[in-house]
């Protein structure tokens, strides 16, 4: 793995109305040894060192006129590669959105209030900087998890053993002026990544499991990591499950907004991206007249096998991965026989094996397939990135800086890029101001 960026020269690519400040030694010559180390501030992380606040994107143009291929309609044909200044948009604003998740989640293991939503209902997208951003949260989601606990956890920490955490919410666009730009009435569901002890030992469940609705158990049927699944179906006495509380909100705003044009926006990072999915497959194969239904996933692992995904592609459902070619988050668990998207059905087999032995390894309980359109950045290609360990290159502000800088293959990192990381994780420094 690369961890420096040498002779580096990003695209001089102006786009719209854009202003940026661009520092003398980016002006002048890129093809120079970048040595500012710049460093992520963890967007898990409790110790929060900016006291900046997220904040969305706010494209000039409306949506209106293209909105459904903005929503993958069309599978985003001729909207990645060169990446749509428009789209670009659209992803950092549904980015801003987990970010959001992931500052209001207490991780602070001391406070009473651990696992919870920092905020009230009424305040929590003001307190992430999307007051302005013309949603309104309707409902918080709390995940549990289904792992049987030994006895001895009673003598452990609380905070070892908290099974259902806020995960995070669904907000309803409720602004007339930016449903006239959208196009139609958004509902976003935000889900953030692993925060408590629990859901790390669920993300270690990789074994393949068929879904609740395979009541037969055939072989070659759907089937998902049961962790995965276990976070999204698990229940207490106390907290319903996750699916219970997504389809009673989903069922809720239907029946409010069901006679205007509406599409449900699924967004997460990490397990929030696995979970996004499987909230997609439930709402698209529960209600018989569902709006237009999309995830969009910033580094997420795999979640089921090929026959999940023919059910996702038959279903609807649009899903596009945001993928860090450098994040090994995005290839796990298992392992693939094919990797490819709802767009492209090139075969990529596993190199020795006869066809005979890959089929029966397709009907085991290892093998994964990859679903949705894929957007591929990479953070060798930014000049900012000059520490790749594992955690930076997973960290939800790495994806969303790529994604900001990234214009073509041919050019993957444009000099306008507003998104630059922080200097260290105790004070704010924007590179570009």
């Amino acid at each position: 793995m690369r961890l420096g960026i040498g002779v580096f020269k990003p695209c001089d690519v102006v786009h719209g109305s854009i202003h940026v400040v661009v520092p003398k030694h980016c002006a002048t010559s890129y093809s120079m040894r970048l040595k500012t180390n710049l460093s992520v501030t963890n967007s898990w992380s409790p110790v929060r060192g900016d006291s900046g606040q997220c904040r969305a994107a706010t494209p000039t143009k409306k949506l209106s006129d293209k909105w459904r291929e903005y929503q993958g309609i069309k599978n985003w044909e001729g909207l990645l590669d060169p990446l749509d200044d428009d789209l670009r948009d659209e992803i950092l604003r549904y980015g801003d959105f987990v970010e959001a998740a992931y500052r209001s989640f207490e991780f602070d293991t001391s406070s009473p209030n651990y696992a919870t939503c920092r905020y009230s209902k009424n305040s929590m997208l003001t307190q992430c900087g999307l007051g302005k951003s013309g949603y309104k949260l309707t409902k918080n989601l709390r995940a549990t998890c289904g792992i049987q606990l030994p006895r001895w956890i009673d003598r452990a920490p609380s905070w070892l053993s908290t099974q259902s955490s806020w995960i995070g919410y669904v907000a309803v666009c409720n602004d007339k002026d930016e449903i006239a730009r959208l196009g139609r009435r958004d509902v976003v569901i935000a889900y953030r990544g692993t925060a408590t002890c629990l859901e790390w030992f669920e993300n270690l469940r990789a074994r393949l499991t068929n879904l609740p609705s395979d009541v037969d158990g055939k072989i070659g049927g759907p089937m998902v990591e049961s962790g995965f699944l276990s976070m999204y179906t698990s229940s207490t006495t106390t907290c319903p499950s996750l699916q219970y509380l997504i389809r009673e909100e989903i069922s809720r705003i239907l029946q409010s907004y069901g006679d205007e044009p509406l599409s449900v926006t699924i967004t997460g990072h990490s397990l929030g991206a696995a979970l996004a999915t499987l909230t997609a497959y439930d709402i698209t194969t529960t209600f018989n007249h569902a709006p237009l239904v999309t995830v969009v996933s910033f580094g997420g692992p795999r979640v089921g096998n090929k026959s999940f995904r023919c059910q996702l592609e038959k279903s609807g459902t649009r899903i596009l991965r945001i993928v860090n070619s450098d994040d090994l988050i995005t290839k796990v668990p298992g392992f693939v026989t094919q990797n490819d998207d709802m767009a492209d059905t090139r075969a990529v087999q596993v190199a020795g094996l006869p066809s005979w032995l890959q089929k029966r390894m397709e009907d085991t309980l290892g093998v994964y397939a990859d679903v949705g359109k894929e957007l591929r950045l990479s953070s060798k290609e930014s000049p900012y990135l000059c520490n790749g360990n594992v955690a930076t290159c997973h960290d939800l502000k790495t994806y969303l800086h790529l994604v900001d800088g990234f214009v073509s293959s041919t050019c993957p990192f444009r000099a306008t890029a507003k998104r630059v990381l922080s200097r260290t994780q105790h004070k704010k420094q924007l590179l570009f101001r």
